[in-house]
């Protein structure tokens, strides 16, 4: 059976391989496609693409977007939006503007807390001269703490220190996830809920389902339970909506895999088709809704 990993982020966020790495990982896990969901960002698909024709498998274009309700972190992945559409790009930018506070806010909580870290620091832990459509996030401010040796790994960064609850945690003013669903839809995209076992917010969670506001759940995650996994696809089910599944892979490291190698959670070809049909829906309903009856803004 085909199937596919819709759920992954390469180096225009914070994953640790480039966009075509991912690529042929994909490939040699036996896959037929390979979501690329970097967070508020798609600086990583036209890499992707090309790396795919040599491949033979399929790129699913993708988006992970950061929002929150009620002091609550919620993600939300975008699925075949436009993402040439000046407007959803534009919006992505402004999202990329909250995530750089965010950064600078931490760096300085550190710095308060007597780790001295520079912004610099970070930069040159993220490996690379950040794109103007790239992000930086806090797995990039954690290597940088291990580089300087304020801790012994990744992991215990995140422990001590940038967690949610831990003491150099920041949660930025953030945008709904129904704004973050509707700004996929006006780009003629799916919307789908990411990693929901992460948030202990079913009631959130279900009131995005609950009339088709979202296009669909990940149910199987990498960090989910198995209990996770039945609660989530059974809730798509009652809902109507489709649940997806993914790695959330972001790297090895020093023979670590953050969250899941890829392929560790997948999708059959059936979600993939499920999500272009919804995909085609969403920009049959934009198309229709314009002022010329059909047109778009560049006719």
């Amino acid at each position: 059976m085909k199937r596919a990993d819709l759920h992954t982020h390469t180096t225009a966020s914070d994953g640790l391989h480039k966009p075509s790495e991912n690529v042929r990982m994909a490939a040699g896990a036996g896959l037929s496609a390979i979501g690329i969901t970097d967070h508020d960002t798609v600086a990583g698909l036209d890499e992707a693409r090309q790396a795919a024709k040599t491949y033979g498998i399929e790129v699913v274009p993708g988006v992970e977007i950061s929002t929150a309700q009620d002091g609550q972190d919620i993600h939300i992945l975008g699925y075949f939006a436009d993402d040439r559409d000046p407007v959803f790009l534009a919006r992505l930018a402004s999202q990329r503007r909250v995530r750089d506070s965010r950064n600078e806010l931490i760096v300085a909580k550190l710095n308060e807390l007597g780790v001295s870290l520079s912004w610099e620091t970070v930069l040159d832990a993220a490996g690379r001269d950040r794109g103007p459509d790239e992000t930086v996030g806090r797995p990039h401010i954690a290597e940088a703490m291990v580089r300087i040796g304020a801790v012994g790994s990744v992991q215990e960064a995140f422990d001590r220190y940038l967690a949610e609850g831990k003491p150099a945690y920041v949660l930025p003013p953030r945008i709904a996830p129904a704004e973050a669903i509707a700004w996929i839809h006006e780009a003629g995209g799916a919307a789908v809920i990411a990693h929901p076992g992460l948030y202990g917010a079913d009631e959130a969670v279900e009131a995005l389902l609950r009339g088709g506001v979202a296009d669909g759940v990940e149910a199987y995650h990498s960090d989910h339970t198995a209990e996770d996994e039945r609660r989530y696809a059974a809730m798509a089910q009652r809902y109507g909506v489709i649940a997806t599944g993914g790695s959330d892979f972001h790297g090895e490291r020093k023979g670590r895999v953050y969250h899941g190698p890829i392929g560790w959670r997948s999708a059959d070809g059936d979600v993939v088709r499920a999500l272009r049909e919804r995909s085609k829906d969403r920009l049959a309903a934009r198309l229709s809704d314009s002022p010329d009856g059909g047109g778009t803004a560049s006719d």
